[in-house]
């Protein structure tokens, strides 16, 4: 026979109680919203210093790496989201992280606009985010959220 005791001091501390659960998870989510928010205070940061390069290095090659970085703040943003999502719905939308991976894609082929590259290169990207935005249009159009 166990002892109610021991019964009830085993119960006082599950892995799997809930508000323990949920509490750590939004410790965890918030720790990296502000690790991201950092992130990207640096990106700006970053940006605002590489304008004063254009007196230097000529506006063009600044240019180019000022929308490269402008590409993957704005993926950053939607990590972010993924992130509020997550803590706001408990759960995380398909449709979050395709358009992550599609503003990444997105920013890669930018990118290789100022680089050497090659049709096939270019072919696989624009493949790779042709199949994306087909993704993000099936799962929102066969979403549990959506409305007939």
């Amino acid at each position: 026979m166990i002892n109610p005791e021991i019964k009830k001091r085993k119960g006082a501390f599950q892995l799997t109680n809930t508000n323990w659960h949920i509490r750590a998870i939004q410790l965890i989510v918030g720790i990296l919203m502000l690790a991201l928010y950092s992130w990207i205070g640096a990106g700006i940061l970053n940006l605002i210093l590489s304008l004063l390069d254009i007196l230097k290095s000529g506006w063009t090659h600044v240019a180019e790496r000022i929308i490269v970085d402008i590409v993957l703040i704005l993926a950053l943003l939607e990590l972010i989201r993924i992130l509020q999502s997550y803590l706001a719905l408990g759960r995380v939308k398909v449709t979050f992280i395709l358009d992550v991976a599609l503003v990444v894609l997105i920013g890669e082929l930018i990118g290789l606009w100022y680089k050497e590259y090659t049709l096939l290169e270019v072919g696989i990207h624009i493949a790779a985010i042709t199949i994306l935005t087909l993704l993000r249009i099936v799962s929102i159009r066969f979403s549990p959220d959506a409305i007939d």
